[in-house]
């Protein structure tokens, strides 16, 4: 019988150390679990100019819903350029901005003269802070759709009357533009903007290139030029979508006046934040630089730090290229 009893003894002191080898293992999943959730949750898409991490928001069901049919599209064919261009968007718009550049890069791969997937990869740079590879790409988009057609660009978030207002090569101009502006390149982004103008009459266009090159003549120091440039603007244009532009254009005018736009509890926003950071500049253009230095503190508090007008406003502080004493920027 002292054989049989061995046998069973060690068969269960096996059996305890496979549970206990068990017990670790679903332990050390536990854990790892954790720390990827931990990880995740403090995830962060970019650091700012000013040195604090920026965190995107919560994507809707709604977007998440669209992003799985962008993304099921694309796994299906993802050799189609249309595929790959409306994975990278929709993964962009869902906060996750460096999987969006990812997925542009590798569409490179496939196709490496595409002004498209150069234009869409240039826009998150801008939004990760990256403003010379963002310059780098938009301005190759731009060599590569010299002498070829334009075309309508398709919203990916349509507007109230889902009719698209920008073009494909306004939008490479446009935000090439800004990029140099964010970088400080003033004379570049006016020349860049000048160029988005010229590809479409449509108002919505014109009042967003009029805007940005109203800027750069001011910091230029050719107020007299800018306001000249304000003359395309007229209060009777029919704008559907870039409102904010609108609005500050007819600040600049004198057609509205500053307690007629401005509100300090209005919710973030980005066609909010591109008002604001007008606003901001017109302060320090007529000599309030505190003024126009709290605006853009006010803005960089917000959490719509993806939208441009935050960007831009978030740029001029980190420069500091603020001169009380003489009204202006350095």
């Amino acid at each position: 019988m002292q054989p049989v009893i061995l046998l069973i003894l060690i068969t269960l002191l096996h059996a305890c150390k496979k549970k206990e080898a068990t017990n670790d293992l679903v332990n050390d999943q536990t854990i790892q679990t954790e720390i990827a959730e931990e990880l995740e949750s403090q995830d962060y898409q970019a650091i700012s100019l000013l040195g604090d991490t920026l965190i995107p928001a919560e994507p809707s069901e709604k977007l998440l819903n669209q992003l799985k049919e962008k993304r099921e599209a694309f796994q299906q064919d993802p050799m189609n350029l249309e595929n790959i261009i409306w994975f990278g968007r929709f993964t962009a718009y869902s906060g996750q901005y460096r999987e969006a550049i990812n997925i542009y890069s590798e569409g490179l791969q496939q196709f490496p003269d595409e002004s498209r997937l150069l234009r869409h990869r240039g826009h998150r740079w801008i939004t990760l802070r990256e403003f010379d590879k963002a310059i780098a790409d938009l301005g190759r988009a731009a060599e590569l759709i010299k002498g070829k057609e334009n075309m309508v660009e398709q919203d990916g978030m349509p507007n109230e009357l889902g009719i698209p207002v920008s073009s494909m090569h306004g939008n490479i101009y446009y935000h090439l533009g800004l990029a140099y502006y964010l970088n400080g390149e003033y004379e570049q982004s006016l020349m860049a903007y000048q160029k988005c103008l010229e590809t479409s009459p449509n108002p919505d266009n014109v009042v967003s290139a009029t805007h940005w090159i109203y800027m750069n003549l001011q910091l230029l120091g050719r107020p007299d030029e800018a306001n000249e440039a304000l003359n395309r603007i007229s209060p009777d244009m029919k704008i559907i979508e870039n409102q904010a532009y609108f609005t500050a254009c007819l600040f600049y005018q004198g057609e509205l006046k500053l307690q007629d736009i401005y509100d300090p509890q209005q919710e973030a926003s980005p066609s909010g934040s591109a008002l604001l950071y007008g606003i901001g500049n017109w302060y320090m253009y007529n000599g309030m630089n505190q003024e126009g230095r709290r605006i853009f503190e006010e803005m960089v508090s917000r959490p719509d730090w993806a939208s441009f007008g935050h960007i831009a406003a978030e740029a001029d502080l980190a420069r500091q290229n603020f001169n009380p004493g003489n009204g202006g920027r350095m």
